[in-house]
């Protein structure tokens, strides 16, 4: 597939695929007799793990280095699932972070909310006593505005 339709597909850039083909993130293309980048439709799953991992955070060095890891092959699974792990408990910690973080909103928010409910409660209360009691206030005159 040619670089826009990989683009399409993928959701990236024509950009950023040719940023991480020359960073390394991407294995280079193969090129067809126009010299065109031609790539394999497998390369839309290493493409969605990649964006995965820059969802969650991971630098870019780290992706680099899972990249080189995962283009040497067999013998490099203990250090890529090391290197996963470590960014799974970064991942975990924020999650973690961000919970707390939103339970800090909640309650300031609820915190908000509370007074407002209860001062439109007894506004209400009040106009119901006075409605009942028949000591209702007048409504404010309008002062005559001056001539200038």
């Amino acid at each position: 597939m040619k670089i826009g339709e990989l683009a399409r597909q993928s959701g990236l850039s024509v950009h950023t695929i040719r940023y991480y083909e020359k960073i390394g993130l991407l294995p280079y293309a193969s090129r067809d007799l126009s010299s065109q980048r031609d790539y394999d439709a497998s390369i839309l799953s290493w493409i969605a793990f990649l964006r995965r991992l820059k969802t969650t955070g991971m630098p870019i060095r780290d992706m680099l280095r899972y990249a080189a890891l995962r283009e040497r092959g067999s013998g490099t699974e203990a250090e890529r699932r090391a290197l996963l792990k470590a960014h799974r408990d970064r991942v975990r910690a924020q999650v973690t972070e961000l919970q707390a973080s939103l339970l800090a909103l909640d309650a300031k928010i609820a915190g908000y909310a509370a007074p407002q409910e209860t001062s439109q409660q007894t506004c209400q209360e009040r106009i119901d006593d006075a409605a009942h009691s028949g000591r209702g206030r007048e409504p404010a005159r309008a002062r005559q505005a001056r001539a200038r």
